[in-house]
């Protein structure tokens, strides 16, 4: 691995450790939070991070935004597999430091699970259902993405869209799948803890949804730096 390429895997390790230390913990403390400061909480993550790893690594923090970047001919295959371990390896390390310093039932309360409703017991969404709301809710964190920081149009407002995108994401999804848009976000937290319910859900959702915005956005809507 290169010095450049090595830099760029620590700047998405640390970007990805934010998110998940910080999501967890807010589901953690959600009793004095409701959905709103959740979503915010997730959201305002984001934006310091993409912003703060833009200019290292584009701030991707996410294995379905690595992968709607590479199906959009943004990425090689070399560096979409070398950001992919970095964003798991700080979704699992934030979730292990998460469970020793608040216990693992937490990071398992923390881990994006499909609703259940409170008076039945019964989940809200099926299996199906949810890798549809998982995939559309990343088709927009991914369009947006694409508008907001990689095309050469756009209005260097990255960070603040990108984080909103992942708010009011959350503000719908977040009672039917937990919204993840993030195989890193579930997966960390799902190997620390243990708590693998309804896992492909939030692989096979957030992974069609960005691979669909990479073909439409990516391959299609794009203006390039030297078109």
């Amino acid at each position: 691995m290169n010095s450049t390429l090595l830099k760029q895997c620590v700047a998405e390790f640390i970007g990805t450790f934010t998110l998940i230390f910080i999501g967890v913990g807010a589901i953690a403390n959600a009793a004095g939070l409701s959905l709103l400061g959740i979503a915010f909480a997730h959201g305002l993550a984001i934006a310091v991070m993409v912003s703060a790893t833009g200019a290292i690594s584009g701030g991707q923090l996410n294995p379905a935004v690595t992968f709607g970047l590479f199906v959009g001919g943004q990425m090689d295959a070399k560096k979409t597999i070398a950001y992919w371990i970095s964003q798991l390896a700080g979704g699992t390390a934030a979730a292990l430091l998460c469970g020793s310093l608040i216990g693992m039932a937490k990071v398992a309360s923390g881990t994006p699970d499909i609703g259940v409703s409170p008076a039945t017991g019964i989940a809200v969404v099926s299996t199906g259902q949810a890798i549809v709301i998982e995939a559309v809710l990343t088709f927009f964190l991914v369009f947006v993405v694409y508008g907001s920081a990689v095309d050469a149009r756009a209005p260097k407002i990255g960070g603040l869209a990108i984080g909103l995108t992942v708010a009011l994401d959350i503000m719908f999804g977040g009672p039917l799948t937990g919204a993840a848009m993030n195989p890193a976000r579930t997966f960390g937290p799902a190997l620390a803890s243990g708590h693998w319910n309804n896992h492909i859900v939030y692989w096979v959702g957030p992974l069609i949804g960005g691979a669909l915005a990479g073909l439409i956005y990516g391959r299609f809507l794009i203006k390039t730096k030297a078109a």
